[in-house]
């Protein structure tokens, strides 16, 4: 059986439509203008899911050597616990890998189960906290970093 959607590199055209998943995701969301330049740059991989009614969930990361942080993976509420976050972020990871990229960071929050659970199962292990990172509401964010260097 064919997926329900399919996962493609995003696109600065993408940013409008990734504005508005991050308004209906997160509580302090992106920009379009600041989506818009992430998407440009040389060095951030960006991949989006999309089905018929459009694009249901992302991943963007940034990376500056053999280094990447996963800035931000995001599924539209309807379409959660359906293994699509899974999935994204095994496409970035791969996609991470053929970049030549190492290791990878990135911040949860600590209340968010869910992702840490994704996070866990994928292979990322603790590596630090940050003290009152996210606002809206004011928490501390869990460090996880993956290796990916011996990872097939």
């Amino acid at each position: 059986m064919d997926a329900p959607y399919r996962i493609r590199t995003a696109s600065v055209a993408d940013a409008e439509r990734l504005a508005v998943l991050e308004r209906a995701v997160f509580s302090d969301p992106w920009s379009r203008d600041g989506l818009a330049e992430l998407l440009a740059a040389p060095h951030v991989t960006a991949r989006v899911a999309e089905a018929r009614g459009g694009i249901i969930g992302y991943a963007i990361a940034r990376s500056i050597g053999t280094t990447a942080e996963l800035l931000n993976l995001a599924v539209e509420p309807r379409h959660r616990r359906r293994g699509l976050g899974q999935a994204l972020l095994d496409d970035m990871l791969a996609a991470l890998r053929a970049r030549g990229i190492t290791e990878v960071f990135l911040e949860v929050r600590v209340s968010n189960q869910a992702a840490r659970q994704l996070y866990q199962r994928a292979g990322f292990r603790p590596a630090g906290m940050r003290r009152a990172y996210y606002r809206r509401p004011l928490e501390d964010a869990l460090v996880l970093r993956r290796d990916l260097s011996g990872a097939a």
